[in-house]
């Protein structure tokens, strides 16, 4: 596997970045394009990233500036193709948002996640990352699945 590269999500990705979320059922691809419609348009301080494996769109980060909290925001979706989880894309991608804003002198990144053990590598993974657990809200996406909030300081 060549190095990943990591560039801002433009149109031309979409179709590849809509098999990433279909292997990985992190959310229905056809919300997509809407979802990255203002973004593209330049309407919002939201981004997304797109990382690139051999020339092919594998993974995607979308991160948005937190309402009320200067310098706050919230990584909402982190993705990596199936066949290429654990060869450390992920971390390519979440460095390369920490980047983004330490050059915007940003101060903090959130993530928030499941507590349930199908969850159970994402946490470790965002932990191995440098990111402290902050919060756990108990039942809060389902009866017996918390919301376990991590952060790092930019």
């Amino acid at each position: 596997m060549t190095k990943p590269i990591i560039k801002t999500t433009t149109a031309e990705d979409i179709p590849a970045l809509q098999e990433v979320l279909d292997k990985t059922g992190l959310f229905p691809s056809d919300m997509l394009p809407d979802m990255l419609a203002p973004a593209l348009a330049g309407e919002t301080e939201s981004f997304w990233l797109t990382c690139f494996v051999d020339g092919r769109a594998i993974g995607l980060c979308y991160t948005i500036p937190e309402e009320f909290a200067p310098g706050t925001w919230n990584m909402l979706a982190l993705a990596v193709h199936p066949d290429l989880q654990g060869r450390r894309v992920g971390t390519a991608l979440v460095s390369a948002v920490e980047q983004h804003l330490i050059a915007q002198q940003q101060r903090i990144l959130i993530v928030d996640t499941s507590g349930t053990e199908a969850f159970a590598r994402t946490r470790q993974f965002y932990a191995q990352a440098g990111y402290e657990e902050e919060a756990r809200i108990r039942d809060f996406w389902a009866e017996g699945d918390d919301k376990v909030t991590f952060r790092k300081a930019l």
